[in-house]
Formats: C-alpha cells, structure tokens, sequence
C-alpha cells in the first residue's frame, strides 16, 4: 500500500536482463549465441560482461552507454518461489535501430532470433525484419507486458510468440481465468502469429499453432525461485527448434529447462545446461492441472 514498509529476507544480486538471461541459457545448452544490447559504464554492465563472456556469450554488439545505468530487475521473491518484479530500464532503453543495422549480418546468420520487450520496439521491429528476410525463425517473448498493442509491422515477422498467461490476458484484454488454450488461440488470430506458446508456471505450457493444440505439464520439481524460468524456458525452446526438433519436442525442452531453473535462486545462476536437461528429459515426473502426462491441448 502507498506508504508501507515492509520487512524482507536476504538480500542477493545476480547477473540478469531477459536479453541476456535468454542468451545465457541458449549458451549453456549448447547453441553458438550472440546478444546485441546496451549497458552502462558501471560496475552492473561489467558484471553483465563477464558473466556472458564466461558462459561463451559473444558479446561484440553490447554496446557501453555513458551516462546512464545499466538495466535494473528488482526482484522480491516470497516463500514457494513465487515473485514480483520492477524494472529500471536504463541503457536497454537507449538502444537503437542504428545499433541492430550495425549487426544486420550477425542477426542474419542466426538460425533463431529470439526478442524480447526490455529494448524499444522500433528496435525489436527492425531486428524482426532483419531475420525473416534471412530466413531466421523468429521468437518474441513479449515481456514486460506491452502498455499498448504491438504494431503489424512487428508481428508479421514473428513465428512463435511466448507470453505467460498474466501476459496474454493483458494483450488480449480479457478478464483472468479463461483456459490457457482458449488464450493462445485468441491470442493466434488476434496477433496474425501462427504459432503461440503460454507459460503457465507450475502448470507447464500450452501451445496452438501450425503443429495443432498442444499441451505440455510442467517436470515435478522443489521450487525455490521462479526468476528467469520464463526465460530458460524460451532458452530451451529455441535451442531445441534451433537442431531441428519438432515444435512439441521443442516445448518439452522448454518445460524442462524452465523446471530446472526454478530449483535455484537468482536469475543467470539459476539457468540449467545442456547434461541437466538432457537428465530430466530422460525420466523426471510431470505437474499438470489436470493429469500426469503430456496430451493434446484439444484433450484435456
């Protein structure tokens, strides 16, 4: 409430960022990964730096930005793992369409470009275009939610568009608690995107699109912190689509790469690689709404 103080747990700080905490998961499960941004010429951006460096980020296009903080995510976590989180965006929001020309031949190499809403849409529309006209598969997590409805001309060069559920209700201006599948297909044919994938978090994830409706449970695991399992989760749909898995292996992938990041706090150092998945892919129980296995969404 306005005004209110309340008391907290231990406090923590963590290498993050969704453009970044998607690129650190895509590395660690096994895929060459580039990231174009901006952060400051701070003691956060050198921090950012080094942890994608460690973890085999190329990060020639993150650009230094004087004069202005690097990105912030405060994050408070409650018991279960559940969060809330407020976003600084500082140098995100200096980035540029300058920027991305400037890495026009790098975005038009990669097999998958994955975007995300941390950076200005003109921005995230330019690098769209870039990798559709290469042919690139392109993924929007559009996250923070959008204030306002994104443009055609973004959209119509997206393939998969992965929002969780809170996310899709606010696209779609839609009061909570219609069934997930219902939201995706909505979301489909509003959108023009032909395929849509909703995060439901413990539930696991829903798909609808060229592959028909699917629906994947969520891989039984201890949560502790929820941070960056959206973005695991993204991190190993693309990786899994990006070696040739059909989009229903790609979002097993996802669900258990999102499963395991839960299982560990923070954001980067809670992001899972390639042998731990692999693991889990292997023989791990699943957490459904309404069952124990995966089925078709137009089943359950």
């Amino acid at each position: 409430m306005p005004g209110e103080t309340l008391s907290g747990g231990p406090f923590a700080t963590y290498p993050g960022g969704k453009g970044a905490n998607q690129a650190v998961a895509a590395s660690r499960l096994g895929a060459p990964t580039a990231m174009v941004g901006r952060v400051g010429v701070d003691g956060f951006g050198q921090m950012l730096r080094i942890a994608a460096e460690v973890d085999g980020v190329n990060i020639d296009h993150v650009v230094d930005t004087p004069g202005l903080s690097t990105g912030v995510a405060l994050i408070t976590v409650e018991d279960g793992g559940q969060n809330t989180i407020v976003i600084a965006a500082g140098a995100n929001a200096a980035l540029t369409s300058e920027d991305v020309e400037d890495a026009a031949a790098l975005i038009a190499s990669a097999r998958v470009l994955l975007l995300q809403l941390e950076v200005p849409l003109p921005v995230v529309t330019r690098a769209a275009a870039i990798a559709r006209a290469a042919g690139a598969i392109v993924i929007l997590n559009p996250a923070p939610a959008a204030t306002s409805r994104l443009s055609a001309d973004l959209l119509t060069n997206v393939d998969y568009l992965v929002p969780n559920e809170s996310e899709a209700v606010a696209f779609l201006e839609e009061p909570s608690g219609a069934p997930p599948k219902i939201l995706a297909r909505a979301l489909s044919v509003v959108t023009g995107v032909p395929n849509v994938i909703i995060t439901l978090g413990e539930f696991g994830a829903v798909m609808f699109g060229v592959a028909g409706s699917l629906y994947h449970p969520a891989f039984r695991v201890s949560a502790v912190d929820s941070t960056a399992a959206g973005d695991a989760f993204v991190g190993g749909f693309a990786v899994a689509l990006s070696e040739g898995l059909s989009p229903e292996e790609a979002l097993r992938w996802g669900c258990a790469a999102g499963a395991l990041a839960a299982t560990r706090p923070g954001a980067q150092s809670s992001l899972p690689r390639r042998d731990e998945v692999l693991a889990l892919l292997q023989g791990s129980g699943l957490r459904s709404r309404e069952s124990g296995t995966p089925k078709r969404a137009s089943e359950t």
